[in-house]
């Protein structure tokens, strides 16, 4: 059984036994292929959920009437990148054998890999749904194939084709785009409800692993980050359509990453990947 964190995320701190949700988060940006700075991500949005209110007037609900447990950060290599995969993947298979939902906070993008490994044991059937800038399918990266810029290649080499749904995609190397159009459904540059929901249809009754790479927020409003792409969404474009995913997805594992808070020094994006965590926690605590 986890023992429970010091410092929590906002009032997430329900007893690991009456939980359905746990936390953990993974300060890893050895991958990074611009801008370091994600390893400080998780830590960051613990600490300065604190400015938050635990109630969520978009939806009318409270995180104080959720039952989240929040087991902190793992402590990581920085220099041996399977060895940091092989850790977070073991803390996932923990919550997940426990009949728990495992929701990773970032880091890089390259831990998502970690844990969907441990939720395609369990889910055989698993699919991802994934809200990015970057394609991030890439074959490998300067001859490294563990690479953030990679990492959804890595997940499709084990789910397969047709069961990763893209969203918000803006940027890519020609051969991601056009291998992607083989083996993945892309909707590129928006967030749109209909696409969503036309997705969510589509994945009604099946497994789902939801990444939120938090780059898919144009760097006008989420400059903290280590690869900023403009053209992106709005704040409350991404907030409506994670609440939707995490309100009607059948949601078994998620995570949320790439916040580099020195990037940011008015704390702004850090405050918007609080409230962003904040309103999945409390969309899947009522599906649950």
């Amino acid at each position: 059984m986890l023992k429970a964190n010091i410092e929590n995320f906002l009032a997430c701190d329900a007893a690991y036994e009456e939980a359905g949700i746990v936390l953990y988060g993974a300060p890893f940006d050895s991958t990074t292929s611009y801008r370091p700075g994600a390893r400080f991500g998780s830590r960051a949005v613990r600490s300065e959920s604190y400015g938050l209110e635990s109630y969520s007037p978009y939806q009318d609900r409270d995180l104080l009437d959720c039952s989240v447990f929040d087991s902190g950060d793992l402590e990581l290599s920085f220099g041996n990148t399977g060895a940091a995969l092989a850790d977070l993947e073991q803390r996932a298979d923990e919550i997940l054998q426990d009949g728990k939902l495992p929701f990773l906070i970032g880091g890089e993008h390259l831990v998502t890999l970690a844990a969907v490994r441990a939720a395609k044991k369990k889910y055989p059937d698993l699919c991802i749904m994934h809200f990015d800038a970057h394609a991030d399918l890439r074959e490998d990266y300067l001859g490294t194939e563990l690479s953030h810029a990679c990492v959804i290649r890595r997940c499709h080499e084990l789910v397969g084709d047709g069961r990763i749904f893209q969203f918000g995609i803006r940027s890519g190397d020609r051969e991601e785009w056009n291998w992607g159009r083989g083996h993945v459904k892309t909707v590129p540059f928006t967030l749109k409800e209909e696409d969503i929901r036309e997705t969510l249809k589509e994945l009604e009754g099946k497994p789902v692993y939801f990444t939120v790479d938090l780059d898919v927020m144009d760097p006008s409003v989420f400059p903290g980050t280590g690869t900023p792409e403009p053209g992106g969404v709005s704040f409350d474009e991404l907030r409506r359509a994670v609440t939707l995913v995490c309100g009607n997805a059948r949601v078994v594992g998620c995570d949320v990453n790439e916040l580099a808070p020195m990037l940011d020094a008015s704390g702004a994006s850090t405050a918007a990947a609080c409230k962003i965590v904040r309103e999945m926690l409390i969309a899947l605590s009522e599906r649950r």
